[in-house]
């Protein structure tokens, strides 16, 4: 690849990551600036350096080719794509983005193409994963660079699908640039990350850029039941498959009957009707299943395999993980951690639990504290008991953040627990048979951030330990 007539040998953002004859693109980010490395950059061997318009003037050798495009984040991902030789021009990449379901549907369409015997692989909020490649996730949608060596990785192995969460901090900042999605969904949209958003108007203008950039071509599958899915609908150039439960749909589900183990619905399609049962629960566990069958049936899945797949599917690690106890009670762990979360996962508990129903949930730090009052307030309303805890505080205050959760509540339900351990442990002594103790914010993770310590912690492994201790 040339830029500027130059033969390049690599692109990147990360002056570390320099090595001769590299583009060296300097972002301004929210804590680095990537034009204080671009010394640094050139020292290890940076060909072009690529600044932004209304930049300081920089001063660097001539020989250096000083480059100013009007976004840098915008040609760092194209770049990237031209560089790696566009490789989602022969890979099918869905993209899932919203504010809930993501990661349950990237893990459903997994399992729908492996039914169907084609390769598919993941990258998202728990792990990146491809042919047995599993790769822990730093942030739910990787930077553009590692995002094309990772296509470029699965083409190598013949993987004919990817199943992408896109989130919105990933879309604002251009990260899926470059990328030609053949297939796009959209879950729903309720309050989160307004620390970076600022109002949900321009958190919902993020996520629209997916389905802006699509082509004709692609297939956007859209909730028809939420209300800014609608709006999506008027805006994308894509074909559109909706889905729902309550207005008329693509793909419906109808007759729907829960238990605290299984779901059963009646799957409602063009030319099709037939009874599935799954073993996820929950209200909005159908919409996510219904958002992976719109992609199946939009790829041409057999109904077939598409109800094989999903009456075989177990669970999503974290998402109303049963924690299994000798004793018989029912525990969950749950990643729920936006009001519109709780609301649906406890909700989805409550027709299910003949007795209690007790909540242990804290909030991260360094996240929309707008979220905080509104999460107390629906825990306590609709749970009989709340225990306040940590999440990840990271450099914040706990009582700070424990207050503010409090500022919302009007019942006198619940109590503050500091220590998150110590919190689940309550939970568990107020719960017998037939009541139900749900673990919720961390889900999957194994690990808490406290200032800037990252410790071992997995509420799985606490529940387990405090029931051994007890008996």
């Amino acid at each position: 690849m040339k830029i500027s007539g130059i033969k390049i040998k690599g692109i990147t953002s990360d002056s570390r990551q320099v090595r001769k004859g590299f583009v060296f693109v300097a972002i301004k980010g929210n804590r680095r600036d990537g034009n204080l490395f671009i010394n640094e950059a050139v020292t290890r061997g940076a060909s072009i350096v690529v600044v932004q318009k209304k930049t300081p003037k920089i001063k660097i050798s001539r020989k250096i080719k000083l480059l100013t495009v009007n976004n840098c984040r915008k040609f760092l991902a194209e770049a990237a794509s031209s560089f790696y030789g566009f490789p989602t021009d022969k890979l099918k990449v869905a993209g899932i983005t919203g504010t809930n379901g993501k990661t349950t549907i990237t893990y459903l369409i997994e399992a729908l193409a492996k039914e169907s015997a084609k390769p598919c692989a993941v990258i998202g909020t728990i792990n990146y994963r491809f042919k047995g490649k599993v790769v822990a996730a730093k942030n739910t949608t990787p930077g553009p660079v590692e995002l094309q060596k990772m296509f470029v990785q699965m083409l190598a192995k013949k993987i004919k699908y990817c199943a992408i969460e896109v989130s919105s901090h990933a879309l604002d900042q251009d990260r899926v640039g470059g990328i030609n999605f053949s297939r796009a969904i959209f879950t729903n949209l309720t309050q989160d990350h307004l620390d970076y958003h600022k109002n949900l108007e321009n958190y919902f203008l993020a996520k629209t850029k997916l389905f802006r950039t699509l082509s004709p071509s692609s297939v956007a599958v859209i909730n028809n039941d939420d209300r800014y899915g609608c709006r999506i609908k008027k805006i994308t150039p894509a074909k559109i498959m909706t889905y729902g439960i309550i207005k008329p749909s693509t793909v419906m589900a109808s007759d729907i009957h829960f238990g605290l183990q299984s779901s059963e619905f009646t799957l409602v399609a063009p030319k099709i009707k037939l009874k599935i049962k799954t073993s996820l629960v929950g209200r909005y566990n159908i919409y996510n299943i219904l958002a992976a069958i719109c992609w199946a049936l939009s790829e041409n899945l057999s109904i077939k395999d598409i109800k094989s797949a999903i009456e075989k599917f177990k669970l999503v690690p974290g998402r109303l993980e049963r924690v299994d106890s000798q004793e018989g009670l029912g525990i969950f762990v749950d990643y729920a951690h936006t009001p519109d979360a709780l609301f649906n996962v406890i909700g989805a508990l409550r027709p299910l639990v003949e007795g209690k129903i007790v909540v242990v949930f804290g909030c991260g730090g360094e996240r929309d504290k707008l979220k905080r009052p509104k999460m107390g307030k629906v825990v306590t309303e609709l749970a009989d008991y709340a225990i306040i805890t940590n999440d990840n505080p990271r450099s914040e205050d706990p009582q700070r953040i424990m207050d503010d959760i409090c500022a919302g509540i009007r019942k006198n339900n619940y109590c503050l627990i500091e220590d998150r351990a110590k919190a689940i442990n309550k939970g568990l002594s107020l719960v017998r048979k037939g009541d139900c103790l749900l673990i919720a914010g961390k889900g999957h993770e194994n690990y808490q951030i406290l200032k800037n310590k990252v410790l071992d912690f997995c509420d799985r492994k606490v529940v387990q330990a405090c029931l051994k201790s007890a008996r």
